[in-house]
């Protein structure tokens, strides 16, 4: 299919002394973007498990280029790949409007029962609402994504 698009907005806090997004922040609004597709967008099918344990197990930013806090919006594309039993990757895209890229990340995220403290398998219907957002290589090239 397509990524999952969230635009998330830009603060006055989110700058640093350089009048540039810091580079700290800029993993908060990947991870406020994170929280719509697994939180929000997965809630809205149904699926309130991830948003009842979820844990990044590694992260890696590559920024391309500074942003600045009057962009206003960080547009943040996000697809899913190396889905697993018990882990998956999310690869985001974050640009602001009228802009190239600016940064790109990558988590591995790990389903986690907070009441057993350990982390645990995907349900299959995780593993579904997953899949919907692993790009396929004719998409990816066409640029096609999926809002």
């Amino acid at each position: 299919m397509g990524a999952f698009v969230a635009d998330v907005p830009l603060r006055w806090s989110d700058m640093d002394a350089f009048g540039h997004v810091n580079h700290a922040r800029t993993v908060t609004l990947l991870e406020e973007a994170r929280v719509e597709l697994l939180f929000t967008e997965a809630g809205r099918q149904g699926l309130l498990g991830m948003a009842e344990g979820m844990v990044v197990a590694r992260l890696a930013v590559d920024y391309r280029i500074p942003v600045a806090h009057s962009a206003g919006t960080l547009q943040v594309r996000l697809s899913v790949r190396d889905l697993k039993s018990a882990s998956f990757v999310i690869d985001y895209s974050a640009s602001t409007s009228g802009s190239a890229e600016v940064a790109t990340a990558e988590t591995v995220m790990v389903p986690y029962d907070l009441k057993a403290g350990r982390p645990r398998r995907l349900t299959s219907d995780e593993r579904t609402f997953l899949a919907e957002w692993q790009l396929t290589l004719a998409a990816s090239e066409a640029g096609h994504d999926h809002a």
